[in-house]
């Protein structure tokens, strides 16, 4: 039924809506738009004001689509991403000279007539069939507004967009009687606010703020005269009248505008005059659009933020329901990222690391106890051009890092050791610790197939003076291959796996480890986020924290906000206090006086562990103080170089381990982001040493790494291979990491990771 006035009758516009929706429309011309006949509707036979009323239609008015700005931990500004930019404003925040320029020159007689302007129909009618053809359309604001919402409701969908702007009849007899219920229900001010914030004017920049900001650098309540009447003169065409790409254009189509604004009584002749003499005097502000405008190296990051808004079910039960809230933006999401600690990063990798160098370095910070992420970056910057990338090397492959991420090396160690101290073996346990020894087998699994040695592979350590017997404090200093294996050959490899599961360690593609002893060597990919969480888990005591990135949302819907929950950190206990006390124990050694010197800090307490995988493809340090946990990776994405004889950010390096390049990187980092912060002390255990070869250890140099970390494991990653049979558990030759993000080799159990 057609609503009707309080007085009992249709309203005036109502009654000329009616005659007009079927004789005007059929006679072709709405709008100053030539329509095909009216039989594509199927109204020329019933011709009835009826058939008008009974169309079902109601206007479901979108949020309008807005930027959302991501904030770092203190307020500041990372970046700004949208699908399309524009801020709503209320009519207040809009300069009453762009109110005065829309109306004049779109619809002067808008305050005047209702849905449909009769004078201007009637005008186009007679002005078109004295030309021949369309030259004058009679659209009104009212009318335009409700073909914009047709066009945001599309949204980049471009066949939706398309059937949103199809001339045809159906159409235009749908926007007329949506035009007549938004002129009831809205009233002029706010269809004028409404239109001033959805329509286009150009350079990526949707409503008038936006616009306003684009081309004149401030907001839409501080434009003057000229400067409305050159963006009210945009919206007919926004590429024709492009006052950047063409100015005379520009300038031609403002003074129209300024004229009509004299003519209908706006403003006076002489003022018009006055601003037509005036310079466009455009202040342009570049489009920022996306993660990769972030400051600070933020991009990557930025993009983790992305990733986890579209992953997690907090903020809707699909995937399609999180990118309409994304896509729909007016997003104020304030993050966990430090700019001190985010600065420091960057700062270390670039000193340390060349973006075009032929490897890469990625390097994240996390705070134990609460998971949130306080750094994220990369040597190579974000972006599609040479020495950048789109990859994130700190995440795992579902947040857009790569394929499987990459081999730790002996940073994996800790791990074994803290699921033997779970099972109450002693930190004095001593092992034979030979120079080279075939894999024990079998060994127990979590299920009742234990692994078996089916091709007698060999483990050996650094060097052929590396033989034991050695206590675990020495061995995690030295990174003793042969020690670790041992453990796991003792305890099984069920707890290993278990004590992994407690801390989140998954392989890159998010898979379990693998059962196999050479997981003790670091042979696995693991991504520097999940290294970073997992010996955090140490400093805090032995409580692991889920990695987070966001602290709060709010979403601006119109000119309302609202809160949008986000998702917590889960803590749950890893391992006992005793448990992480000793391990920190053993890596504050390593630090002290073990393969990790050169990244130690002298300020604070602080503990930590080198890798280096085989063929020197990997080089890490992962290392922590208890308020502060990183991890740094160095080596090449695709897997391809060898970190032998190769100069890295202007150093040269004949072989790279994980104390030479990744060990400064960490130290400068944190040395960064901790400065002016808390210094708490860990919780120290006894620990007796093993002293039989405490002089000889001094002359060698406090460990082998000092003459150049692990070397290779007597194939130099070739039968075997690097990961070859791990994920199948198979044998046989040269299964290697193969290209990064294509592919990962089969092969025997290999001697995967390196020590150090």
């Amino acid at each position: 039924m057609p609503k009707k006035r309080s007085g009992g009758g249709l309203s005036p516009t109502q009654q000329a809506a009616k005659f007009l929706g079927v004789s005007v429309l059929a006679g072709a011309v709405l709008a100053g738009i030539a329509l095909p006949a009216v039989g594509a509707l199927g109204l020329a036979a019933k011709g009835s004001v009826e058939s008008f009323d009974e169309l079902p239609v109601s206007l479901k008015t979108p949020p309008l689509s807005q930027r959302t700005t991501i904030l770092d931990a203190e307020g500041g500004a990372i970046a700004t991403v949208y699908s399309r930019d524009r801020t709503v404003v209320g009519l207040k925040d809009i300069s009453p000279y762009m109110q005065k320029a829309i109306v004049a020159i779109e619809d002067s007689r808008f305050y005047e007539h209702g849905a449909v302007d009769l004078k201007g129909v009637l005008r186009a009618l007679n002005k078109n069939a004295r030309s021949g053809g369309v030259s004058e359309g009679a659209s009104t604001l009212t009318q335009q507004y409700v073909k914009n919402v047709f066009v945001e409701e599309a949204g980049d969908d471009p066949t939706k967009v398309a059937q949103a702007t199809q001339q045809t009849l159906g159409r235009k007899i749908r926007e007329l009687k949506l035009a007549i219920q938004v002129e009831e229900e809205l009233g002029k001010k706010k269809i004028l606010e409404n239109y001033l914030n959805i329509t286009f004017f150009g350079q990526q920049a949707y409503g008038v703020e936006a616009a306003s900001q684009r081309y004149f650098s401030k907001h839409a309540k501080d434009l003057d005269l000229q400067e409305s009447a050159l963006l009210a003169g945009l919206v007919q065409s926004p590429t024709r009248y492009d006052p950047i790409n063409d100015e005379a254009e520009a300038t031609k189509r403002r003074n129209i505008v300024l004229q009509r604004m004299a003519d209908v009584g706006d403003i006076s002749q002489a003022d018009a005059d006055k601003a037509k003499a005036a310079p466009l005097d455009l202040k342009v502000s570049r489009p920022k659009n996306g993660c990769i405008t972030a400051v600070k190296g933020a991009s990557f990051f930025c993009k983790y933020v992305e990733k986890v808004f579209l992953r997690d079910p907090v903020f809707g039960k699909t995937r399609e329901e999180r990118a309409k809230i994304w896509n729909q933006g007016g997003l104020t999401i304030r993050t966990t990222l430090d700019p001190q600690a985010q600065e420091s990063v960057q700062d270390s990798l670039k000193k340390h690391v060349y973006k075009s160098d032929p490897v890469a370095a990625a390097t994240t910070l996390v705070e134990p106890g609460t998971g949130k992420i306080v750094a994220m970056g990369q040597s190579k910057p974000y972006g599609y051009g040479k020495n950048e990338t789109e990859y994130n090397y700190s995440v795992d492959a579902a947040y857009g890092g790569s394929n499987y991420g990459f081999p730790t090396g002996s940073t994996f160690k800790p791990f074994v050791a803290a699921a033997a101290l779970e099972q109450g073996v002693p930190a004095t346990k001593e092992y034979s610790s030979p120079y080279d020894m075939p894999y024990p087998s079998p060994v127990q699994t979590c299920s009742s197939s234990p692994w078996v040695n089916t091709s007698g592979e060999k483990v050996e350590n650094e060097n052929e003076s590396e033989v034991g017997p050695y206590r675990m404090r020495e061995a995690m200093e030295k990174s003793v291959n042969t020690y670790f294996v041992q453990m796991i050959s003792e305890i099984g490899l069920c707890p290993v796996v278990g004590m992994t599961d407690k801390l989140h360690v998954r392989q890159g593609n998010g898979d379990k480890l693998p059962q196999t002893p050479s997981i003790a060597l670091g042979s696995i990919g693991i991504s520097p986020l999940t290294m970073a969480s997992a010996y955090a888990t140490f400093a805090s005591r032995g409580m692991y924290c889920s990695p987070i990135a966001i602290e709060s949302i709010t979403q601006k819907i119109g000119n309302k906000r609202k809160s949008l929950e986000v998702p917590k950190s889960t803590c749950s206990r890893a391992m006992s206090e005793k448990t992480a006390d000793s391990i920190n124990t053993l890596l504050q050694g390593v630090v002290d006086s073990g393969t990790g010197q050169q990244a130690g800090l002298s300020d604070r307490d602080n503990a930590g562990k080198t890798g280096t995988t085989d063929e020197r493809k990997n080089a890490w340090f992962v290392g922590y103080t208890p308020n502060m946990s990183g991890a740094v990776w160095v080596g090449s994405a695709t897997q391809q170089v060898k970190m032998k004889n190769i100069t890295i950010g202007g150093v040269p390096h004949s072989l790279v381990f994980g104390g030479a390049v990744p060990g400064p990187i960490w130290k400068d980092a944190m040395t960064g982001a901790l400065s002016g912060k808390d210094s708490p002390s860990f919780n120290l255990v006894d620990i007796p040493e093993d002293d039989k070869d405490k002089d000889k250890d001094k002359e060698k140099g406090r460990g082998d790494e000092d003459r150049g970390d692990d070397g290779d494991n007597g194939d130099d990653g070739g039968e075997g291979g690097l990961i070859g049979g791990l994920i199948d558990g198979g044998t046989g030759n040269g299964g290697t990491f193969g290209d990064l993000f294509q592919g990962q080799g089969n092969g025997g159990n290999g001697n995967g990771g390196r020590r150090g």
